[in-house]
């Protein structure tokens, strides 16, 4: 299976712990994103087209994994 390009850098998110234990995300050539385990990035790489990116951010907003 191929995957898009990455095409910058993994961010961690802003609220990131000091542990290390978060993903990070990268932007990728198809307008999806790459993201990762910043703990251990060498685990894999899950990669999420522009359409699945968008959903994801959508349901964020709307409040779908609050706890």
């Amino acid at each position: 299976m191929t995957h898009p390009d990455i095409i910058g850098p993994f961010v961690k998110p802003f609220a990131s712990d000091a542990q290390d234990t978060c993903v990070t995300v990268a932007p990728t050539t198809d307008g999806g994103r790459a993201v990762r385990s910043s703990k251990n990035p060498e685990l894999g790489t899950q990669y999420y087209d522009a359409d699945e990116w968008a959903a994801f951010i959508q349901s964020v907003k709307a409040g779908q994994y609050d706890l």
